[in-house]
């Protein structure tokens, strides 16, 4: 069984996307910028917007952090969002989630302008990817999506199966694999016969969060299986597939942590780059 390393792929994504950054600035004369809005003290949110920030400086994109404390009111967030749209440096603006309650989510994703918008949450973005069109793409399903394309180049006639509908990973990693001529399957914890439909697959997404749902008997062999999940435990941190049964089975298979984790910060900064290009043009 392949091992997927997500922090070697995701290591070998940011030295393109540095060489690309490099190019550029000669050419533009002027660096792509992210600006990351953090709200409130969460520690997860605290910690990923540090390595997000941490990789953006590696990559030589210009990197801003925005802190407001939670009580902050949720006009003051959407003013300094319509002030970035209109900041010419800013190339990718992103409201780290979750948000206190006070804060309306949709109001803040569709605040922000699409084409900053390096998340992918917009409206405008998620119909542009399903219906083909060039948009951002979620980090999360794009970081899956590109390990998947590193295990298997051709993806076309192939069966997947998605395990979870959020409009975070399910929805556009199904759009993702489509494109490449997949036939999809969109399963969740209420399909009836969950194990009879991944045991149809070649290729598996678990993004359901429920620790170790996808078992070894339920992976045919030689599918390549992305596990999404981070399920805290009291056998500490598990992903959505029960590691040790389907690595019996599989032909590749991400750990977690180290496996999709690392590709959604890489690929936040490959849709930074993305948006800047766009705005160049």
């Amino acid at each position: 069984m392949i091992l997927i390393d997500g922090k070697k792929a995701a290591a070998e994504l940011r030295a393109e996307l540095k060489e690309e950054v490099a190019e550029l600035k000669s050419k533009h004369n002027k660096v792509p910028g992210l600006t990351v809005i953090l709200i409130g003290d969460l520690t997860p949110s605290q910690i990923y917007v540090r390595n997000k920030e941490k990789s953006a400086n590696e990559v030589g994109l210009k990197s801003e952090v925005i802190k407001y404390p939670d009580s902050i009111e949720e006009k003051t967030v959407l003013e300094k969002i319509q002030e970035l749209n209109s900041d010419e440096t800013v190339s990718g603006i992103l409201v780290q989630l979750p948000l206190p309650k006070h804060i309306d989510k949709q109001k803040v994703i569709e605040a922000i302008h699409p084409s900053k918008d390096v998340d992918g949450f917009h409206p405008m973005n998620v119909g542009n990817l399903s219906s083909g069109y060039e948009s951002s793409i979620p980090c999360t399903p794009l970081g899956c999506y590109l390990l998947i394309k590193k295990i298997e180049p051709n993806l076309s006639g192939k069966k997947a199966v998605v395990v979870g509908r959020s409009n975070l990973n399910g929805k556009p990693m199904t759009q993702l694999l489509l494109k490449e001529n997949c036939t999809v399957t969109i399963t969740h914890s209420k399909t009836k016969d969950l194990k009879a439909e991944c045991l149809e697959a070649d290729i598996i997404v678990a993004a359901v969060g429920i620790p170790e749902l996808v078992r070894g008997d339920w992976v045919k062999k030689d599918a390549i299986v992305i596990d999404v999940g981070i399920n805290k435990t009291d056998n500490g941190i598990v992903g959505d597939v029960h590691f040790d049964e389907v690595s019996k089975n599989a032909k590749a298979l991400t750990p977690v942590p180290g496996g999709v984790g690392p590709m959604t910060i890489a690929c936040l900064l490959k849709n930074t780059i993305d948006c800047f290009k766009r705005s160049q043009i």
